[in-house]
């Protein structure tokens, strides 16, 4: 059964249960008698999230608003299906992901064209059109009010240009969705994470993530709610270490450059990934064997040296 993991302010966790438990997150968000939901999983993830309004005490109709804070599918290939199931939210998304949501059939060609058929659907389910009437697109610098909070919209290029972050005025927290990286509970220590950044195709773009991470993190929030995974503290020393290994991340790159070809990038730059992380979580002070690492950091390590690779074809 997922769990689900409660903070302070009125906000969940829900684990989407995507390929492992702890991996991606929705948060729930209460005020009075009505919520908000941020991210969604996938459409397999809806019968858990169900559950956390029900516990909530609440019921469907009490949903008010469904947030992407960006439309991959591991955050948004639930949407339409959660959407069919909460009758009176709207869905709040970045401006340049609102089309995908209407009609997401661009979305599904070019998962299926890299994961097969077969594996699309038992990983993401089946992704469902939203009814265009429904959908809100977000601009930089937007407010909202729900309930007695308001949130504020910033737009954060770097992962993706269809990315925002929203700000909540109780929690002081951001619901920052990638644009400050992953930081699994299992790589915690002594409450520390440990923040990796997330730089995967096909719109990586470093200098645009170190500013997105600058000004999210000039603001001082309390906390950060990371889809992958939960509420982290300790933002300062957070902000340091994502920067530090975001510059790593692209050392690495540039290092990778003098072989000829995409594969041979990837390769060495996906072993050089592996030893770097290991020295770093050495480093933070976690216990974990290494194989145990690596099996929670492995399909991050792909995908991150799938994205650096595209990066420097572009570059």
């Amino acid at each position: 059964m997922p769990e689900r993991f409660d903070y302070a302010h009125g906000i969940s966790a829900i684990d989407a249960d995507l390929v492992r438990p702890r991996m991606a997150s929705i948060h729930l968000m209460q005020s009075g008698q009505r919520l908000a939901l941020f991210d969604t999983g996938t459409s397999h993830s809806l019968p858990q999230v169900l559950d956390a309004i029900a516990a909530r005490g609440c019921a469907p109709e009490h949903v008010d608003w469904v947030v992407l804070t960006h439309i991959h599918l591991d955050h948004a290939g639930g949407a339409g299906a959660l959407m069919q199931a909460l009758p009176n939210a709207r869905l709040l998304v970045h401006a340049r992901g609102a089309r995908h949501m209407v009609d997401p059939s661009r979305l599904v060609a070019s998962a299926t064209s890299v994961y097969g058929e077969e594996t699309m659907r038992a990983t993401y389910g089946e992704i469902l059109p939203i009814a265009a009437e429904r959908v809100v697109e977000s601009h930089d610098g937007m407010t909202m009010e729900f309930g007695t909070r308001r949130w504020t919209l910033f737009d954060t290029p770097g992962h993706a240009r269809h990315h925002h972050a929203i700000l909540d005025s109780e929690s002081h927290g951001i619901f920052t969705g990638d644009t400050c990286g992953l930081a699994y509970p299992d790589l915690a220590v002594d409450g520390r994470p440990f923040v990796v950044p997330t730089t995967t195709p096909v719109q990586f773009e470093p200098e645009a993530m170190r500013e997105s991470v600058e000004r999210l993190t000039a603001l001082r929030p309390e906390c950060l709610y990371l889809t992958h995974f939960g509420r982290v503290d300790g933002v300062p020393a957070l902000r340091e270490d994502l920067l530090r290994r975001l510059d790593a991340h692209m050392r690495i790159g540039h290092e990778a450059a003098r072989f000829d070809t995409s594969d041979d990038r990837y390769r060495s730059v996906a072993d050089d990934l592996r030893g770097y992380l290991l020295r770093e979580l050495e480093a933070h002070g976690c216990t974990l064997a290494q194989e145990e690492a690596l099996a929670l950091l492995e399909m991050d390590i792909d995908l991150n040296a799938q994205g650096i690779v595209h990066w420097l074809a572009a570059a």
